[in-house]
């Protein structure tokens, strides 16, 4: 794929890839955005460096793939709503992102993207991974393929907030999805539970979806699939929601790691 303004390095043949020469504090003209558009389809996650970004400039680069979602589980910033604070210091007791997930995959229409803004960093560590869903799929073999294709599974998102906002009474999004997606851009199919919000399988009683479920989760964790971003300060990370799973690394407490993210709204998986 040839790129006239921007330069794109892929990082791992399966996914990643850093982007070069676009400012992204600036409006994308229409061909910075359909490039970056294509990177993105192909690699599923677009990382760039030197980037320095205003609340209002992080959400115009959002809305230019389309409109910002609202967190369901967690506020953001009062004047800010759709931009949410991503931060870990020496008095957290967790950090987002500890396991294997798709962000938000409990809400009806789950995001189609995240945009991660960081601007600060321990001197060591902080890695988040970044694990390819074609690339889980394509080695599933022709009868599991066949095997979960009808399948749909409960994604939760009140047991992973309750443990949060343990005094909270609100209800938190619970949504059916197909295990096997279609991407809607690339038409490839994708394997779509993750071991932070997917509880059960619909179609299978409790002991056989637990054990089903465990054994795509333990597939998810291949090192094959992965690619491993080493965040340095005025980094961004653009992930394709519907296609990856991410993990962040808690590998640098005390120390402060911090930004801010923003999220593209998505559309109902099939």
């Amino acid at each position: 794929m040839a790129y006239d303004l921007i330069d794109v390095r892929p990082m791992t043949k399966r996914i990643g890839a850093e982007i070069f020469g676009v400012d992204l504090s600036e409006p994308l003209g229409n061909q910075a955005f359909s490039e970056i558009h294509d990177a993105l389809m192909k690699h599923q996650v677009v990382f760039f460096r030197d980037q320095t970004l205003t609340h209002d400039a992080h959400k115009t680069f959002g809305r230019a793939f389309g409109d910002l979602h609202i967190h369901s589980g967690v506020a953001g910033l009062e004047e800010h709503p759709e931009v949410v604070v991503i931060h870990a210091d020496e008095t957290s007791k967790f950090v987002a992102g500890e396991k294997w997930h798709s962000d938000l995959s409990c809400d009806p229409e789950p995001p189609m993207g995240s945009i991660l803004y960081m601007h600060t960093l321990p001197d060591h560590g902080g890695d988040t991974l970044f694990a390819s869903m074609y690339a889980a799929y394509d080695a599933l073999s022709p009868a599991m393929k066949a095997f979960l294709d009808p399948l749909t599974a409960v994604h939760d998102g009140d047991h992973v907030y309750k443990a949060i906002f343990p005094d909270s009474t609100k209800k938190y999004n619970i949504s059916s999805h197909p295990v096997i997606r279609t991407h809607p851009v690339t038409g490839r199919k994708l394997l779509f539970v993750n071991s932070s919000y997917t509880t059960r399988i619909n179609e299978l009683g409790k002991d056989e979806s637990d054990a089903v479920l465990q054994f795509l989760f333990k597939h998810i964790n291949n090192a094959n699939f992965q690619v491993r971003f080493r965040w340095q300060k005025n980094s961004v990370a653009f992930w394709d929601n519907r296609c990856t799973q991410h993990f962040a690394v808690w590998d640098y407490f005390p120390d402060t790691r911090s930004g801010f993210r923003v999220t593209v709204a998505g559309d109902k998986p099939f």
